[in-house]
């Protein structure tokens, strides 16, 4: 018997599995919310941009440590047994380390300045820059964002590297490396500088053929292509291939064996793909969190516009891995629940549950032909398939006799309606999608979600019965990495866990759904195409 350790990190938290590897059933867990949590609107006592989201790396190496020790500990497996550990991370998490991997925010000196902190995913402060690369590329030379749905976001590394450029130059001197988070975790457990090539092929301008795009940044900046050398070129790994031993530190640590392997990071909701088991063409998922990713797997590479990317074996060996995303979904419904009135409130407090327990009551009443509210979900910008994060969020067809959890249903539907039209955007390009899975926490726990998906994306829903998609992922990596299998596809196979149900669309509903998308459609063309000016705040 063997084990593995599949580590998780979210937007608010770090999860660490202890996993059998014969079966995926979960042997020790362990969970802890980030101490400094997701610092915005202030750095300490500092007013912040409001596109501002960072984040403190002391947090995710704690989680590391202590995690790791707490699961074997509670286990009381034998430490010899355990063959392999996986991580994944929200991507798009940037860390700035000195030459001995120490974070820049951690020296007291930088401290007080924002651009030396962990860049969330959710940090949008460098568009400007993101706009200028679509603009030099459209000018140049389109193909260079082909397989990035010809858009460059925010969100990604490149544009947050020439944002600390241009608003703290001085930080970037003092900077030796600039990775993923994932990369810096996986870097520090086994001693060396490495990279994923899920993580720089979709967030990175990266390709295993040609490495990075310098023609690109080159003409983006002159000096981007230093920059980009000197502090983000490393030994990139393959998913699916080990990245190395576990460290001589980490060995005495945990009082684990040097045989452990290491696998390259997974971005958590790619990772979230595995531990589904949607391995094979045609199955689209949404992984479901405070944000949505929604991946594709195909045998071959299209240019898909408006997607996130598309990367060769950064899922699965063999097939290519598609990405899209909305910026907002579980973070909208409980800004939605934060708005709710009074008397919703005093009436869930008083049935012992939350706000959003008892607003999908009162919303699962309402029928789709009564439903005249709708929301363009873009509290956080746009990230597929309009990759705008300037843009904001909307509320239309309000009354004064609309009851809140109308309101609330508009919003579960509005996430519903986006994800459809990213769906049809691989649909129209030669990515046939038959099965939805829906991963992630939210399914499991939004019956009334997944009827809606099912209805609007007029999909078979599949819902598998494990919240912990991600963190058994990562768990599945580490086994495969540790030998557990001969093949990736086996490990997934054998660990996967059983599906909670299955969600059918219902012909009635489907067709008064078409109906409401067709209104939601026309105002995000009004407002995210024809008029996204409408929709900034100046």
């Amino acid at each position: 018997m063997s084990y593995s350790i599949g580590i998780d990190y979210g937007t608010a938290s770090g999860r660490v599995f202890l996993v059998d590897t014969s079966n995926g059933e979960i042997i020790s867990t362990y969970i802890k919310a980030y101490p400094h949590g997701t610092i915005s609107g202030s750095l300490n006592g500092k007013e912040l941009p409001h596109n501002y989201f960072l984040q403190h790396a002391e947090d995710y190496t704690n989680i590391l440590k202590d995690g790791v020790q707490q699961v074997i500990d509670d286990s009381k497996v034998d430490p010899t047994a355990i063959i392999g550990i996986g991580i994944d991370f929200t991507s798009c998490t940037i860390v700035f380390l000195d030459e001995a991997f120490k974070p820049l925010h951690m020296h007291d000196d930088l401290k007080d300045n924002p651009h030396a902190y962990v860049k969330l995913w959710k940090h949008h402060g460098a568009q400007d820059e993101a706009t200028h690369m679509k603009k030099i590329s459209d000018a140049i030379d389109p193909s260079w964002l082909d397989y990035y749905g010809h858009s460059v976001n925010s969100e990604w590394m490149i544009p947050k590297i020439l944002e600390v450029k241009h608003q703290a130059p001085e930080i970037l001197k003092q900077t030796a490396y600039i990775m993923e988070a994932g990369d810096y975790l996986v870097s520090l457990l086994t001693g060396k500088n490495i990279r994923s090539n899920c993580g720089i092929g979709f967030k990175g301008f990266y390709n295993e053929g040609d490495g990075f795009n310098y023609k690109f940044f080159k003409a983006v900046d002159a000096e981007l292509p230093d920059i980009i050398k000197s502090k983000c070129e490393g030994e990139v790994i393959n998913i699916g291939e080990s990245a190395g031993s576990l460290s001589p530190y980490f060995q005495s640590l945990w009082g684990l064996s040097k045989e452990v392997q290491i696998s390259p990071y997974i971005i958590d909701a790619h990772s979230g793909v595995l531990g589904v088991g949607a391995i094979e063409q045609g199955e689209f998922t949404p992984v479901i969190g405070t944000s949505t990713c929604h991946l594709m797997l195909d045998a071959k590479q299209e240019a898909i516009p408006a997607i996130t990317g598309s990367v060769k074996e950064a899922i699965i060996p063999g097939l290519y891995a598609y990405e899209a995303g909305q910026a907002a979904v579980g973070d909208l419904f409980n800004y939605s629940a934060s708005l709710a009135p009074k008397h919703i409130v005093d009436a869930a407090e008083a049935k012992n549950m939350t706000v959003i327990e008892y607003l999908e009551i009162l919303a699962s009443n309402i029928s789709i032909d009564k439903q005249h509210v709708t929301v363009l979900d873009w509290h956080n910008g746009n990230r597929s398939i309009l990759s705008d994060s300037h843009l904001t969020g909307s509320i239309f067809g309000l009354t004064l006799q609309t009851p809140f959890e109308m309101i609330h249903r508009a919003y579960l539907e509005s996430t519903a309606f986006g994800t459809k039209m990213i769906m049809q955007q691989f649909e129209n390009n030669n990515i046939p999608v038959h099965t939805v899975y829906a991963a992630g926490g939210i399914p499991i726990k939004s019956k009334l979600l997944v009827d809606i998906y099912a209805n609007v994306l007029n999909k078979e829903v599949v819902v598998i019965d494990s919240s912990n998609a991600t963190a058994l992922g990562a768990a599945m990596l580490g086994a495969h990495v540790g030998g557990a299998y001969d093949s990736l596809k086996s490990t997934v196979m054998h660990m996967k866990q059983p599906v909670y149900y299955r969600k059918y669309p219902e012909p009635t509903k489907v067709k008064q759904y078409e109906r409401l998308f067709e209104r939601y459609q026309a105002l995000h063309d009004l407002l995210g195409i024809s008029h996204p000016e409408l929709s900034y705040i100046k």
